[in-house]
């Protein structure tokens, strides 16, 4: 009976940590992969960091949708044949691409500067989604590095 009391009790405790995430609606239009809907085959979603992967459940969360990732993590050969930078945060599991159906990329760049796990910010001319790494943040700034957006 005490091993139920406290699997009962450890079950409460740790449900009042779950992310808002688990609330948030799929999209029956993209594969899931890992936990993570990417927009196509290509896209590796196995390896985010923990840190990426909380700021990606803060989306979640607060726009009540899941992600769909473009980019996930890169081989250094991938990483290449797209034009990715040399030091590219996604040949280390700390970058993600992404855009969420139906909301604004404007909204998400607004949401992602408010969020401290989000050290670079980026947006590419047309298209609709958002770059988002977590890289520390220069001495001082209070936002994250920003470009494109």
């Amino acid at each position: 009976m005490k091993s139920l009391a406290a699997l009962v009790v450890f079950s409460l405790t740790l449900s009042a940590c779950a992310p808002l995430a688990i609330f948030a609606s799929s999209s029956n239009n993209y594969r899931s992969s890992f936990g993570t809907q990417v927009a196509n085959s290509r896209v590796n979603a196995f390896c985010i960091s923990p840190p990426l992967r909380l700021a990606i459940w803060e989306f979640e969360g607060r726009f009540r949708k899941k992600i769909v990732m473009t980019s996930g993590y890169r081989t250094p050969w991938h990483n290449a044949s797209v034009g990715g930078a040399s030091s590219s945060k996604h040949m280390s599991c700390d970058a993600a691409d992404f855009f969420i159906p139906g909301v604004p990329r404007s909204e998400l760049v607004a949401f992602a500067k408010t969020l401290s796990q989000v050290g670079g910010l980026g947006c590419y001319r047309g298209r609709n989604y958002i770059h988002i790494d977590t890289r520390q943040r220069p001495r001082g700034y209070r936002g994250p590095v920003t470009w494109g957006c």
